[in-house]
C-alpha cells in the first residue's frame, strides 16, 4: 500500500514538472516573438529618422543665404521639424523650401522664429 502511495505521488510531480517545462518554453516563444520585431523596427526607424534629419540638414547648409547655426531639424516618419531662430524673415521660407525639396521628406513644421544676432 505504501508503495501505491508512493507511486501516485511520484506521477503527480513528474506531471507537474512536465507541465511547467512545456508553459515555460510556450511563454518564451510568445516573448521573443512579439518583442523581437518591434525592436528591431523601431531601430531601423530611429536610423531611417536620423539619415533624413542629416540629408535635410546637409541641404540647408549647402543654400547660400541661410544661417544654420541655430537650426535644429528633427525627422520622424518623413515629417520635418524646424526650430531655432534665424536672422531675417526671408531665411525662415527658404529654409521651408529647401527642405520640402529633399527626397523622402512628405511635410515639414517650420517652427523657426526671427532673432536679431
Amino acid at each position: 500500500m505504501k508503495s501505491v502511495g508512493y507511486l501516485k505521488t511520484l506521477g503527480s510531480v513528474v506531471a507537474m514538472v512536465v507541465a511547467c517545462n512545456v508553459y515555460a518554453q510556450a511563454s518564451d516563444a510568445t516573448a521573443t516573438g512579439t518583442t523581437a520585431a518591434p525592436a528591431a523596427s523601431a531601430q531601423s526607424a530611429k536610423k531611417a529618422n536620423s539619415q533624413l534629419g542629416r540629408k535635410v540638414r546637409g541641404a540647408l547648409a549647402k543654400a547660400q543665404g541661410i544661417d544654420v547655426s541655430s537650426i535644429a531639424v528633427r525627422a520622424r516618419g518623413g515629417a520635418v521639424t524646424l526650430t531655432g531662430s534665424v536672422p531675417d524673415q526671408g531665411q525662415i521660407d527658404k529654409a521651408g523650401e529647401i527642405a520640402k525639396g529633399v527626397a523622402g521628406v512628405s511635410s515639414v513644421s517650420n517652427k523657426l522664429s526671427v532673432e536679431q544676432q
